[in-house]
């Protein structure tokens, strides 16, 4: 056990609270247990966080090198695309540090000077020009940047599924960079089946098709509309390669690179697998837990020990095993499936608003833990019966003392956005290190080989 681990900086923002000066770490008693004390064999980090990101340029170097580039001419114009979910990684500044290095390349080794950065948001109009305010987007891209959201204008893209629709701003120029991450997100979605793909239905489309992903199609035949799109004459005669942020729960390990979709599609899927196997498996075996929320994001997407809340939240079931039968149930009902048992009560004490996580309120126990999160609350157009089921505490330390006596556990978790290490209560870094030998046992002999083969995946093939 060690002292707690700063997390990253909260961004300012019209959609949450002002950043709250007292955070999870604060919590009297807690302790810190490292990503690697309870797993060797985690893939080690190059980047944990911070604005020192210099290990970031140098591996983005390293993996453009073997990029070609020689199909973009001086006088075109090359749009590098990017997702506001990088920038809830680790602070963010890992994800910037890439986008920067790929236009520095792509103007000093073809000569082209139009090399402008489309930064995505999925909803909020106004989340794009904070990212580009805080990040300094503007200054890394000479003033070559602009936001979208999945409500701009659209342009038809002709399909194996037929006409879907992607954003205008995002194909507008005569190419394109694929900037992504593997980060797991929602695994209880997608299942890890061609995450490569992901943002063609999703960030890069408009709201009809994206819309499909969640409303009409189920977690993995949603799946075929970003591939559908990705395959497109029109994506393929224009998609320049794809850059990525390689991650592990201990941090970001390097950057990869490509011009090759699909081989960068394969390693990414078997990075995740590997990589995050036996944290998800430790998570789903937690007994009871009060999980306090703390960061910048969604409640959903904000991490501890390299995990988004969401992977506890929706621990109930193995979302990697493709063989489990969900019965043909709509994506709602089969996502439910997932609900977690261990959670006993949840304390929130800063998240982003717009996405709607009622349920969890209305599942456990909830104590907002500051009167100022309490009313960004009772504003949430998406959120509208969420203080119809929560309490609000008059700080934090009261909100976890209640938590606990509401849950009738004293095992905290806190996500706040760190990666390669849990924030959490004496008693819970205890619970993890009697779990964790059995979880690693468990992946490395059962469930690694069975969720790779089910998605014909040899990783010896895999490296270059």
């Amino acid at each position: 056990m060690h002292p707690p681990v700063e997390p990253p900086e909260v961004m300012p923002t019209v959609y949450g609270p002002t950043p709250q000066q007292l955070r999870g770490r604060d919590i009297p008693g807690l302790v810190s247990v490292s990503v690697q004390d309870l797993f060797p064999d985690t893939h080690r980090a190059i980047y944990q966080g911070g604005k020192d990101t210099e290990t970031i340029r140098v591996s983005a170097l390293a993996a453009l090198s073997s990029v070609d580039m020689s199909m973009i001419k001086p006088t075109e114009v090359v749009n590098v695309l990017c997702s506001e979910h990088g920038f809830g990684m680790l602070g963010g500044h890992a994800y910037a540090q890439m986008l920067e290095t790929i236009k520095d390349e792509i103007e000093s080794r073809t000569g082209c000077t139009k090399v402008r950065l489309v930064v995505i948001a999925w909803l909020g109009a106004k989340e794009p020009g904070e990212l580009i305010e805080f990040y300094e987007l503007d200054r890394r891209f000479d003033g070559r940047v602009r936001g979208a959201t999945p409500m701009d204008q659209g342009i038809p893209i002709e399909t194996a599924m037929g006409t879907l629709y992607g954003l205008r701003k995002v194909y507008d120029g005569d190419w394109i960079v694929h900037a992504h991450y593997d980060d797991p997100r929602e695994i209880y979605v997608h299942r890890a089946i061609d995450r490569i793909t992901k943002p063609f239905g999703m960030s890069y489309a408009r709201m009809e098709t994206r819309s499909i992903f969640h409303l009409m199609m189920g977690p993995r035949s949603g799946n075929f509309i970003g591939r559908a799109i990705a395959d497109s004459d029109f994506v393929r005669s224009k998609l320049a390669f794809t850059t990525t942020l390689v991650t592990s729960p201990d941090g970001v390990v390097g950057i990869d690179a490509d011009n090759d979709l699909n081989a960068i599609g394969n390693r990414m899927t078997a990075n995740i697998l590997t990589s995050y196997g036996k944290m998800l498996t430790l998570f789903r075996r937690l007994s009871d837990c009060v999980a306090v929320i703390d960061g910048g994001k969604w409640p959903y997407y904000i991490h501890a020990g390299g995990l988004i809340f969401g992977h506890l939240f929706y621990g109930n079931v193995d979302w990697f095993d493709l063989d489990r039968d969900e019965g043909g149930v709509p994506v709602e009902q089969a996502v439910a499936a997932g609900f977690s048992k261990s959670i006993k009560a949840l304390v929130l004490n800063q998240a982003l608003i717009g996405l709607n996580f009622t349920s969890m309120a209305m599942l456990y126990p909830t104590i907002i833990a500051n009167e100022e999160m309490a009313h960004t609350m009772r504003h949430d157009f998406s959120n509208p019966l969420f203080m119809d089921h929560a309490e609000v505490a008059s700080n934090l330390l009261e909100a976890v003392d209640t938590a606990k006596a509401r849950g009738g556990t004293d095992k905290v978790i806190v996500f706040d956005g760190v990666y390669g290490s849990l924030n959490v209560s004496p008693s819970m870094a205890e619970h993890l290190f009697e779990l964790a030998p059995e979880c690693s046992r468990e992946v490395d002999e059962e469930l690694l080989p069975k969720w790779l083969k089910q998605r014909g995946i040899d990783p010896a093939t895999l490296h270059r």
